[in-house]
């Protein structure tokens, strides 16, 4: 625990003016964030006595180590610049709400020739036209299938429609008129987009002008005695009208607002929002948050809006945010909100009517919402604290272990060695933690040796991190005595015979994300934060792999056990006799869901390797020979046997090859040894490669 006063700016060091701050935390973490009109007056605010402080507060200047700020020039790009870091470096003393569901949207896909509607999940994509969220995604295909009579807008996948243009026959949709078929040309482009926008502006609220349109139709197709076609409109109004009733009409004056409401308690905070278009709600969502920092029902709604907006333009930020406390700051907000809808939006609190009357249902949903989720958590911390307590007395461990560490090796008969590791953090899985391997040390199968491997990478780049922001000083070797481990350069790789970086590390760890790492700045690093204990897939030689592996690095606080998968036992290093932990513990269960998961993630990559080998071809190592040229000198010859047999001059008559490159495609297919050939195990016969796979 840090004492503030060490690391406390002077006031003179503090402008007065409006600004952005990050607090950091030893690991130079940036741990919150905030903003202020006045820089000097809110720093100043956190380093008066202790005992004063909000106990969240108090909580976060003890973890923080030090304290910056940037200037900024006006109150609104404070506003953005907190939002944006936020985002950025998702500090653990920030609000942030979170879903407990992935809401889906009625989408339409504006940025493509035949717009298509769907259902769509996830990030919003640029030129696509969103309405909801919904609840649920039958809601969404229901009022789609009502719509499809009066619109018929393509709906089908893009395999589907390629595939009914080759044939030149439509899909089902097409046969029963609820698709305009612009696959097999039925409308033209233009005419078809014309329906798109059709569908786009009826699901924005402009409502009656198509209905009243269909109902004169009706009335001129009775009069020409036009039965048929009548009753057709008289069908198509009726489904725009069942459509149109699945929303109920709350306001009456067709009003698009947005309606937010709070309710929460000393911990948590739970926030509704009720998306009404057109007078009509059209989509609902909920988020859940910790309170882990010191806030009201102000600075709640505030966040709220940053999250809600802070990737909007346009019409995606309605005229009109009822909510139920006005943020701090509302002209800055307000503004703010109208810079990114580009025209005036109204921030303000219901105080009679219909909208009150709607602000009050919704408040009844937020409230509803929280007990929901503290039923639901209450039994789950109790759980988690309990087995992480199970799991502390279990291996003698000084406090619960938060951030526990899991590593797998996985292989297919010594080939495509990989390893994994995953991190759970107070019981539950941090995805964005995880972290692969190759092993590169050595070739073949040996779980032993490639557990040591992989520790010893995983630590060495934490230990570079902790020298690298002056948290940790290699001792030099005393007289006579061999250097630490951590200052040998490693031994080059058998496969490449070069040596991997000074520092140990193998530049090929990888993680889901692809990134290689990241700068001093704040942002999480691959391998910078040390857990408490450290979990391996296996027995006693896999467990003392893992503590030699630490021992060389000079890392003696950091616990490791094992979990073998025979008999689900817990192996210990330096223990002759594993500790065995009752068939019922929530600490058990705890670290068979770390395990498997670890089994999992390793599997999962280790598959993936090995699809991608086999995928190969001696083309591939052709530089400048990209896929469309593979594929043209592989249907010439029919496979990569018999391009293998082909001269260069042969070669080069395929279209878009040169004499260099197929002198290139030459060298590499004579250099590459060809496959065994396959064998009918039933008759024993050799089968010919007769196909254009790889080789």
């Amino acid at each position: 625990m840090a004492d503030p006063s060490s690391y406390r700016p002077s006031p003179g060091q503090i402008p007065d003016s409006p600004g952005v701050y990050k607090f950091r935390d030893e690991h130079r973490r940036v741990i919150y964030v905030g903003k202020a009109k006045n820089l000097r007056q809110r720093v100043a605010s956190y380093f008066q006595d202790l005992a004063h402080l909000h106990p969240r507060t108090r909580t976060m200047v003890t973890t923080a180590a030090s304290v910056e700020w940037t200037v900024v020039s006006t109150e609104v790009e404070a506003l953005q610049l907190e939002y944006t870091w936020i985002k950025e470096f998702d500090p653990r003393f920030n609000v942030k709400y979170r879903d407990d569901k992935s809401y889906p949207y009625l989408a339409v896909t504006l940025n493509e020739e035949f717009p298509r509607v769907q259902v769509m999940r996830g990030a919003k994509k640029k030129g696509v036209r969103y309405f909801g969220p919904y609840g649920h995604a039958w809601a969404i295909r229901e009022t789609v299938d009502l719509m499809l009579r009066v619109f018929p807008v393509r709906t089908c996948s893009a395999g589907v429609f390629k595939n009914a243009a080759r044939t030149g026959r439509p899909c089902l949709l097409g046969y029963i008129d609820k698709c305009s078929a612009p696959c097999v040309g039925r409308v033209t482009p233009e005419e078809h987009r014309a329906l798109a926008e059709d569908f786009c502006d009826f699901m924005a609220g402009r409502t009656g002008t198509y209905i009243r349109r269909l109902e004169k139709d009706m009335m001129q197709a009775a009069e020409e005695m036009e039965y048929e076609r009548a009753a057709r409109l008289r069908d198509d109004a009726g489904a725009l009208k069942r459509a149109m009733e699945k929303s109920a009409v709350v306001l009456a004056d067709a009003t698009d607002a947005d309606l937010i409401a709070v309710a929460e308690d000393e911990l948590e905070a739970a926030l509704q929002i009720f998306h009404v278009r057109g007078g009509r709600v059209r989509g609902q969502r909920g988020w859940v948050t910790d309170k882990v920092e010191a806030v009201d029902t102000a600075g709640l709604v505030e966040h709220a809006l940053q999250q809600l907006y802070g990737e909007e333009r346009g019409d995606a930020v309605p005229k009109e945010v009822l909510v139920p406390a006005l943020p701090e700051d509302t002209e800055a907000v307000s503004q703010w909100l109208a810079e990114r809808r580009g025209a005036q939006v109204s921030l303000r609190i219901p105080q009679r009517g219909d909208k009150k009357d709607l602000m009050t249902t919704v408040q009844r949903n937020a409230q509803q919402a929280l007990g929901l989720h503290k039923t639901k958590r209450a039994s789950d911390l109790t759980t988690r604290s309990r087995a992480l307590e199970e799991i502390a007395e279990a291996l003698g461990l000084d406090a619960a272990p938060l951030r526990i560490e899991c590593y797998d090796i996985s292989h297919l008969q010594g080939d495509d060695v990989v390893a994994s590791m995953v991190v759970f953090e107070d019981g539950l899985a941090r995805k964005s933690e995880y972290r692969r391997f190759q092993i590169k040390g050595f070739e073949g199968q040996d779980d032993v040796r490639s557990m040591h491997e992989v520790i010893g990478r995983r630590f060495k780049r934490y230990l570079q991190e902790k020298e690298r922001t002056g948290e940790w000083e290699q001792p030099p070797p005393a007289s006579g005595e061999a250097p630490h481990p951590a200052q040998f350069p490693p031994a080059p790789h058998p496969a490449q015979g070069a040596p991997l970086p000074a520092d140990g590390t193998d530049p090929r760890d990888t993680d889901p994300r692809g990134d290689d790492g990241r700068e001093d700045d704040g942002r999480p690093k691959r391998f910078a934060y040390p857990p408490q204990l450290v979990v391996v897939d296996g027995g006693q030689p896999q467990v003392a792999a893992a503590r030699r592996a630490l021992d060389e690095l000079g890392i003696d606080d950091i616990a490791v056990c094992g979990l073998a998968k025979r008999l689900e036992e817990v192996w210990l290093p330096d223990d002759d006799d594993p500790v065995v932990l009752p068939r019922s513990s929530e600490g058990l269960y705890l670290l068979q869901r770390v395990r498997d998961e670890a089994h999992r993630f390793a599997i999962t990559y280790q598959r993936s390797k090995r699809a991608k080998r086999i995928r190969s071809s001696p083309l591939d190592d052709v530089a400048g020979l990209g896929e469309t040229r593979k594929q043209a000198l592989i249907k010439h010859f029919g496979s990569v046997k018999k391009l293998r047999q082909a001269t260069i001059e042969e070669i080069c008559q395929v279209p878009g090859i040169g004499r260099r490159t197929a002198e290139s495609v030459a060298a590499a297919l004579a250099s590459a040894a060809p496959a065994a050939p396959a064998v009918n195990t039933a008759t024993g016969e050799i089968m010919e490669e007769d196909d254009g796979g790889t080789s």
